[in-house]
């Protein structure tokens, strides 16, 4: 791996849930006190706890840097509604945006919505990569520069800079164009957890931060060189898709905050990916040692970043904007 390449950390700060926005507020500053380059909230039907894109919509405004990624489930819920809700947090977050698609599977959690049964992993992870499709689609369904707001003359709208996306999938369609403006990442991130197989098969098609879960360098590095030949097999640039290692943590001590930071270090010399996904046992004593105790070795060794270079998620993650696909083409509104 070129030694150019900047070291990439992020944190999970869900655990125990909590019923106030604050507790999150709390510990996304602390990660970003940290440069971290984003933070994850998971969430799914058959967790207790707040909905985990509203709470980081509430955390958007009390930080200023940090990149901000719920989980989204993408079972039961309507395309639609699901791309104007990551865009309103890219939009409230100033570009710090992401989003990790999720899929539901239990019986229980279908009778929650009562419109279809529970289906196989299979069949859900392909909805999930239309759902990632079309949310693109919608993203880019507004070019840039389509709101006029024009006083004067009543025009609030370029209708040319408009355009319908007209998809048809497996379970649902949708026309467009979105009711969002177009983000201002262009598309937030999407991150996807690629341990297992079908997650896998949407991740090299649609992530821009795919997360591994590997024992040691040689697994995660041969993991890593997988996703990034299937990407390129789809006809992705590789260079596009950053590839971290998941890893629990459970830190008591400074010392397991020092011994981290070894670990962290000797796996991203090796190869073994260009970051890495921390998953806190504690997140209020985890984070804070990591902070604290971690942070600062790797930063004293080189590796990783003292301060933000730019001010989006795209930018913390050395990813360019998203191209708009119906501007770049030029398709008539």
């Amino acid at each position: 791996m070129p030694a150019t390449r900047p070291l990439h950390l992020a944190a999970d700060i869900g655990g125990p849930p909590h019923y106030e926005a604050r507790h999150y507020t709390a510990l996304a500053r602390l990660a970003e006190r940290g440069t971290l380059d984003f933070v994850t909230l998971g969430d799914s039907f058959s967790r207790p706890g707040l909905d985990a894109l509203a709470v980081l919509a509430r955390v958007a405004p009390a930080t200023e840097r940090i990149g901000l990624v719920p989980t989204v489930t993408t079972t039961h819920t309507e395309p639609f509604h699901v791309s104007s809700a990551v865009a309103t947090l890219d939009w409230v977050s100033r570009g710090r945006a992401g989003w990790s698609p999720e899929v539901s599977t239990t019986e229980a959690e279908a009778a929650l919505f009562g419109r279809r049964p529970a289906a196989p992993a299979a069949d859900l992870w392909h909805e999930a990569r239309e759902v990632a499709d079309v949310a693109a689609r919608l993203w880019d369904s507004w070019e840039d520069g389509a709101e006029i707001r024009d006083e004067p003359t009543g025009r609030f709208i370029d209708r040319d800079k408009l355009h319908y996306v007209d998809f048809e999938g497996r379970t649902f369609s949708v026309r467009g164009p979105a009711i969002v403006p177009r983000p201002p990442q262009g598309h937030p991130v999407t991150v996807i957890d690629a341990t297992a197989p079908e997650p896998r098969a949407a991740a090299v098609r649609h992530a821009d931060v795919a997360l591994v879960r590997a024992e040691d360098p040689a697994a995660a590095r041969a993991l890593r060189e997988e996703l990034r030949d299937r990407a390129r097999a789809h006809g992705r640039d590789p260079e596009r898709l950053r590839v971290l290692v998941s890893l629990p943590v459970e830190l008591h001590t400074t010392a397991d905050a020092v011994a981290l930071a070894g670990l962290i270090g000797d796996w991203y010399e090796r190869g073994a990916a260009e970051g890495f996904q921390l998953r806190p046992a504690e997140p209020e004593r985890d984070l804070a040692l990591l902070v604290d105790g971690t942070v600062p070795v790797l930063q004293h060794r080189g590796l990783l970043r003292r301060f933000y270079p730019g001010a989006t998620l795209r930018e913390h993650l050395g990813l360019a904007r998203a191209v708009n696909q119906y501007a770049q083409a030029g398709s008539p509104s």
